[in-house]
């Protein structure tokens, strides 16, 4: 089972997903916002922003918050000038982790993730030190209680999905960022709603470690995603089948 997929599960079981939907939404109004800014606040003309609608949709997000990020991205009503950022290093265990962040104030950020890795044993490492290692994919997770991997399948294959992986619980869909938008858009028409719907990074191969430092490395993921500021954590920690947090 893949990180992503599993680590959606422990927070499921944790019942994380609920509590922490309002810094979620938060982050994706965010992201809207930004996206609106540089390409206009149409998502039929601005890739970047539709791709950012599809995830806001996926996490429930109301059309009125989505609505209102778009207007503020145009007219810029808040005064923020947000700029993105990614950080690298190593978390427990030397797990290679990349850290993706939107923000106004970038010492204020480096400051934050540099002191968050070295408190959990980790450290911040220099550009290129483990990016080579992840790719940008774009990841659809589906309640595997509501739809079977054979009813999906068909679907996404022929919308250009590169593969499909029932993990109980979950299964999680994966293709390129550019086939990305296709595979929502055949899911949709289908009328099937996905649990988490984004284009991130995503590790080549993966790295098993024990459980106490695999627990480690979770706690670590947690605190950096509490950050405001930060929007995607990937690492190539692979989480066993049978891990219980």
């Amino acid at each position: 089972m893949s990180g992503h997929s599993k680590w959606a599960t422990i927070r499921h079981k944790k019942g994380a997903a609920d509590a922490k939907r309002g810094k979620i939404f938060t982050k994706i109004i965010k992201e809207i916002m930004v996206a609106a800014k540089m390409g206009g606040g149409d998502p039929e003309t601005n890739a970047k922003l539709r791709t950012i609608v599809n995830k806001a949709r996926a996490a429930n997000m109301p059309k009125d918050n989505i609505e209102r990020a778009i207007k503020k991205g145009i007219g810029d009503t808040d005064g923020a000038n947000y700029v993105e950022l990614v950080y690298e290093g190593y978390a427990p265990g030397g797990v290679a982790i990349m850290i993706e962040a939107l923000t106004d104030n970038k010492n204020r950020t480096a400051a934050d993730v540099r002191s968050t890795l070295t408190k959990a044993g980790g450290n911040l490492g220099e550009t290129g030190c483990v990016a080579y290692m992840f790719n940008k994919k774009g990841i659809i997770t589906l309640d595997g209680n509501k739809y079977s991997e054979e009813q999906v399948l068909e679907i996404v294959l022929e919308a250009g999905a590169e593969d499909v992986k029932n993990e109980g619980e979950y299964i999680e869909i994966e293709c390129t960022p550019e086939d990305f938008e296709s595979v929502t858009q055949a899911l949709e028409n289908a009328e099937i709603a996905p649990e988490n719907s984004e284009v991130m990074l995503v590790a080549d191969t993966t790295l098993s470690l024990d459980e106490d430092s695999t627990r480690k490395v979770l706690r670590l993921i947690e605190t950096l995603e509490d950050n405001d500021d930060i929007q995607n954590v990937s690492t190539n920690l692979d989480i066993p089948d049978d891990f219980d947090y």
